[in-house]
C-alpha cells in the first residue's frame, strides 16, 4: 500500500497521458476500483479533481458534512460548478426535507401497505406466465406505487413521464464523458424534453390542487405538503415531489430486480418466505389471502437488507467539496468530487463476516450492522428521505412475490450486476407463474 503523505493529495493510477483512467474504468468499473483499492488503499485519486473513498468512517464524515463542507452531486450539464448556488439550494432543500419527513415516515408509509400490494399484483399479472424483463417490470411497479403515494387519483400520467426521464438519463449514467449542454445532440434534446415534461406536469398538478381549495386535504403526499404550516411555495413543493419520485422510483426498482435474482437462484428461500407470508398473524389461521403487513415479515425484511448490502442500488454516492478542506489525512480543493463506494464497503471483510455470501440470517433477531459500514440509503443529514417508505414497500413486495409466484429465470445463473446508474443485474429475465390461491 502506498505511503500516505499527511495533508497531501491521495495517490492513484496515472492512466493514459491523454485519456487518463477513463478507458480502463469504462471497460470494467468495479474491477478497476478493486485494483486501485488494493494498490492505493481506502482513498485514492482518479484524476486531478476526483477522489474515491472506500472507508466507512470517512464516508460518514463526508455525508455528515453535506450541506456545509460538501454539496450533493451537481445537476447534469452544470458546467459552471457554482458551488455557492449549490449550497444555497441545499439549505432550501433541508428546510423542505424537515417539513416533508412526517409524510414519509413509518406511520405514513403504513397507510399505503394494501395499495402497494394491489399495484404489485396488477403489474405482475400483466406479464404472468410469460418471460419478462425484470427491471422493466419492477420499474413499472415502483413508478405507479410512488406516483399514487404522491398524487393519489391524480397520478395517471406520472409513471409514463418517469419512464421517459429515466430513459433520457441513462446515456449519461453509462458514460464518464461530459459534453457541453449547448451541443444539439439527440441525447441532450431528449433529456431536456423529458425533464421539462415531468416538471411541467408536476407544476400543473400542484397549482391545480392548490387552486381547488379543498376543505379537507387528500390522503396523499401532495395533500400533506399543501397543508404544511407555514405554507411551502409551489416551486418548492414541485421540486420536493420531483426528488422523491426519482429516488423512490429508481432505487426500489433496482433493489427488487436483485431480490428476484436471488429468489430465482434460491428456491428454498422462496419457500421460507411463502411460509412466513401465509403464516398466522395475531393468532389468525394461516391464509394466503390474509393482508400482508411489513411488521410481521422479519425474514422478508432480512432478505431486503441483505440484498441492499450485496447490491446497493446507489453503489456510488457523489459529493463535491465546497471549499478547500481535508478528508482524513488528505487535502481536497474546492470543486473536487468525492465518490463514496457503498458496494465495496458492504463487501469488505474488515467489516463483514463472509462478505460475498448472501445470508439474510445476519439480519434476524435485531442484529445491527457493523458500525458505520452499511449505507444503502446514505447517511448524515442528507440520508434518503424516503428510506422508511422504501424499506416498507420492498419488504411487502419481496414477501408478495414469493407468496404468489413461482419465479423461473432462464439467465439468472449467467447475468452479472451492471455498474451504471442504479446497480442491478443486467438483462435479468424471469417468468412469474401464479400459484394456486
Amino acid at each position: 500500500m502506498a505511503q500516505r503523505e499527511a495533508l497531501g493529495r491521495p495517490p492513484g493510477p496515472r492512466g493514459h497521458w491523454l485519456t487518463g483512467n477513463t478507458r480502463a474504468y469504462e471497460a470494467d468499473r468495479i474491477g478497476f476500483l478493486r485494483r486501485c483499492h488494493r494498490e492505493y488503499g481506502d482513498v485514492f485519486s482518479y484524476d486531478e479533481q476526483t477522489v474515491f473513498v472506500i472507508d466507512p468512517d470517512l464516508t460518514h464524515d463526508v455525508l455528515a458534512r453535506t450541506g456545509n463542507g460538501f454539496v450533493t452531486e451537481l445537476a447534469p450539464f452544470d458546467m459552471r460548478r457554482d458551488l455557492d448556488e449549490a449550497t444555497a439550494q441545499a439549505t432550501a432543500w433541508m428546510s423542505a426535507r424537515r417539513a416533508t419527513w412526517p409524510g414519509l415516515n413509518h406511520a405514513a408509509a403504513a397507510a399505503s401497505d394494501d395499495r402497494t400490494v394491489e399495484i404489485l399484483d396488477a403489474v405482475t399479472a400483466e406479464g404472468a406466465g410469460r418471460e419478462v424483463d425484470v427491471l422493466t417490470t419492477m420499474r413499472a411497479f415502483t413508478a405507479q406505487a410512488m406516483a399514487e403515494y404522491c398524487f393519489g387519483a391524480d397520478a395517471a400520467e406520472v409513471p409514463g413521464l418517469l419512464h421517459e426521464l429515466i430513459r433520457a438519463t441513462q446515456p449519461f449514467t453509462e458514460s464518464s464523458y461530459e459534453f457541453p449542454a449547448w451541443l444539439p445532440i439527440p441525447r441532450h434534446r431528449h433529456f431536456f424534453h423529458a425533464s421539462r415534461r415531468l416538471t411541467d406536469a408536476l407544476t400543473g398538478m400542484v397549482r391545480q390542487r392548490r387552486a381547488s381549495n379543498a376543505a379537507e386535504p387528500r390522503g396523499d403526499l401532495l395533500g400533506f405538503l399543501l397543508a404544511v404550516d407555514p405554507a411551502m411555495p409551489d416551486d418548492t413543493v414541485t421540486s420536493t415531489l420531483h426528488s422523491i419520485l426519482m429516488g423512490g422510483h429508481g432505487v426500489p426498482a433496482a433493489a427488487l430486480t436483485s431480490v428476484v435474482w436471488e429468489l430465482a437462484l434460491r428456491p428454498r428461500l422462496a419457500v421460507d418466505l411463502r411460509a412466513e407470508a401465509n403464516g398466522p398473524a395475531s393468532g389468525a389461521a394461516p391464509s394466503s389471502s390474509a393482508p400482508l403487513t411489513a411488521a410481521r415479515l422479519p425474514l422478508a425484511e432480512a432478505v431486503v437488507r441483505e440484498t441492499l448490502r450485496l447490491y446497493p442500488p446507489a453503489w456510488l454516492m457523489t459529493r463535491t467539496a465546497r471549499t478547500a478542506t481535508t478528508l482524513g489525512d488528505w487535502s481536497l480543493g474546492p470543486g473536487d468530487d468525492v465518490l463514496l463506494n457503498a458496494y465495496l464497503i458492504h463487501r469488505d471483510p474488515r467489516w463483514w463476516q463472509r462478505p460475498d455470501e448472501f445470508d439474510p440470517t445476519r439480519w434476524l433477531d435485531g442484529r445491527p450492522a457493523p458500525g458505520p459500514a452499511y449505507l444503502p440509503f446514505g447517511a448524515g443529514p442528507r440520508v434518503c428521505l424516503g428510506s422508511a417508505l422504501a424499506m416498507r414497500q420492498l419488504t411487502l413486495a419481496t414477501s408478495r412475490l414469493a407468496q404468489r409466484f413461482a419465479i423461473e429465470s432462464p439467465n439468472a445463473s449467467s447475468v452479472a450486476p451492471e455498474f451504471m446508474g442504479r446497480l442491478a443485474p443486467a438483462g435479468l429475465r424471469a417468468r412469474f407463474s401464479s400459484r394456486p390461491q
